[in-house]
């Protein structure tokens, strides 16, 4: 195994686990149905008036 300098494994540390949390944050993100982009079959509500806005479910 090749050595690196501390700086270098600080970064690599860093790098790992951002990629993680930016995964896991994409992924807990995209299982929220209520938060999903509809898609083109889904029937669109014209009427705003009557829509309510969703709050966040921790």
């Amino acid at each position: 195994m090749p050595q690196l300098a501390p700086v270098n494994w600080l970064l690599l540390f860093f790098l790992f686990w951002f990629a993680v949390g930016i995964t896991s944050t994409l992924i807990w993100w995209s299982s929220k149905t209520e938060y999903k982009i509809q898609g083109m079959s889904s029937p669109k509500n014209s009427s705003v008036s009557g829509a309510e806005p969703k709050s966040w479910n921790w």
